[in-house]
């Protein structure tokens, strides 16, 4: 059945919705630590806002991610592209990785509001931190927006407008000018309250109960209880990214595992295995090799 409600919340002609989902990084990941999430939320927000295009939910996982948007696949492929260009000019700067995202390709899904495929599409958004075993409720993973649904207290933080354009500059990475009074949180980024479509989104789902029926049964939700039950490690990839740096320090004297020989190499690979329990996939985006290598230099063991 049609969702009526809904549909009388958005504007006329704009019943469009895609989901939008880059492909897996496989050799690499996006974001390295709390500093290049903070950066990715943030360039949301801006394309949000200087576009126009409403975000209903998205998720920032390390190697991929994931965006719910009300347009036209033209508007929503625009914004995928602006989004990866910026962040691929900031990982340049800061890490010296040229053409960083040029190669990740995307899906553009449509996604209908008259059959559920909406809310499915929403859940299966911000259920993507449940499946890969990083926290229990969606709400808790803060490189998102599944904290900013049916919620009751307001967002902590300061207005945009009480920074000075030259913090705002240095906190967003961009000479945008966006609306003063949306409110960035202590932690340093916009917070999702101040730009996604919440009320909206309320709307689709009617009430919280029926909001939480639709993440309890999601496929990423039995995805995460699959998990639980065969015991798999839940290290995320900025830990054990973070461990591997100090391990090159401590075992090997040097800074990275770019440094390493090939013999280096392979114990280290070994060694992240025993101490994470890490797969073979998470190992090969977190030290940038082919997964055949990493298989290669396991069996060897």
């Amino acid at each position: 059945m049609t969702n009526s409600l809904a549909i009388n919340n958005l504007n006329k002609g704009q019943l469009e919705f895609r989901l939008v989902t880059t492909d897996h990084l496989s050799e690499n990941i996006w974001f390295r630590d709390e500093q290049d999430f903070k950066v990715g939320m943030n360039y949301i927000a801006i394309i949000s806002l200087v576009t126009g295009i409403n975000v209903l939910a998205f998720i920032l996982m390390s190697n991929h991610v994931h965006l719910v948007l009300q347009c036209s696949k033209a508007a929503a492929e625009r914004f995928i592209n602006e989004y990866k260009r910026r962040y691929s000019q900031y990982i340049n700067k800061r890490y010296g990785k040229v053409e960083f995202l040029r190669k990740n390709s995307f899906k553009n899904d449509e996604v209908r509001i008259d059959n559920e495929s909406l809310e499915r599409a929403i859940v299966y958004t911000l259920m993507n931190s449940v499946a890969a075993n990083i926290c229990i409720n969606a709400s808790d993973y803060p490189w998102g927006s599944a904290g900013v649904y049916f919620q009751i207290n307001k967002p902590k933080g300061k207005r945009l407008g009480d920074l000075s354009r030259k913090a705002q500059k240095r906190l967003l990475h961009s000479k945008a000018e966006l609306p003063e009074n949306l409110i960035v949180g202590e932690d340093g980024y916009i917070l999702p309250e101040s730009f996604v479509s919440v009320g909206f989104v309320e709307s689709v789902f009617r009430t919280p109960k029926r909001m939480k029926y639709f993440l309890d049964n999601s496929s990423k939700a039995k995805k995460r209880l699959e998990s639980a039950e065969l015991g798999l490690a839940t290290f995320n990839d900025q830990i054990v990214f973070a461990a591997i740096k100090d391990m090159c320090r401590t075992m090997f004297r040097k800074r990275d595992v770019h440094e390493l020989s090939a013999e280096e190499l392979s114990v280290m690979i070994r060694d992240i295995r025993r101490r994470f329990s890490a797969d073979v996939n998470q190992i090969a985006r977190l030290v940038e090799i082919p997964y055949s290598e990493v298989v290669r230099m396991l069996e060897e063991f």
